[in-house]
């Protein structure tokens, strides 16, 4: 079973992804869905395994993609932030463009408040924010996703 760690809008606030890490690790991979305000240096070092970041809508001077697509453990991923893709009103939208793109695993961010489904076949990740949460409650969260030998998942939104 490897294990990913699906994070977002940490904000430069950086003492909870740390703290996650503590928990979480061995990891295998991190996804990082954008709104990390200059810290993905640290966090790349801080990792003991690859990071795939995208640029959020506060990462102003990044130099970062604002969109990511690739195959990891048999499964494609399309990561973005989803300010573009109106995702505090609806999620069909990104979903139709992940599925655009040959994807059945999408991560994104920006709204701070998580989500995790599989609707057909196709899923829906949001981790929430570990900085700034706005779900009842107001937890920080966070996603690890386990993917076993025949490539098939698991998830689960985890909290601090």
């Amino acid at each position: 079973m490897r294990k990913y760690l699906i994070v977002s809008d940490t904000h430069g606030r950086d003492d909870n992804f740390y703290d996650v890490l503590d928990i979480e690790e061995p990891l295998n991979g991190i996804i990082h869905c954008g709104d990390f305000e200059g810290s993905e240096g640290k966090f790349a070092l801080a990792a003991n395994c690859p990071v795939y970041f995208v640029a959020g809508n506060n990462d102003f001077f990044s130099n970062l993609s604002r969109e990511l697509e690739f195959e990891l453990e048999g499964h494609t991923f399309f990561v973005t932030h989803g300010h573009n893709y109106m995702v505090s009103m609806d999620l069909e939208y990104i979903r139709s463009e992940g599925i655009s793109r040959g994807a059945d695993i999408i991560c994104f961010g920006h709204t701070h408040k998580p989500v995790a489904k599989n609707v057909d076949g196709v899923y829906v990740f949001n981790p929430g924010s570990l900085s700034y949460p706005r779900q009842e409650g107001r937890r920080p969260s966070y996603i690890v996703l386990s993917v076993d030998d025949n490539h098939e998942i698991e998830y689960e939104i985890k909290y601090l």
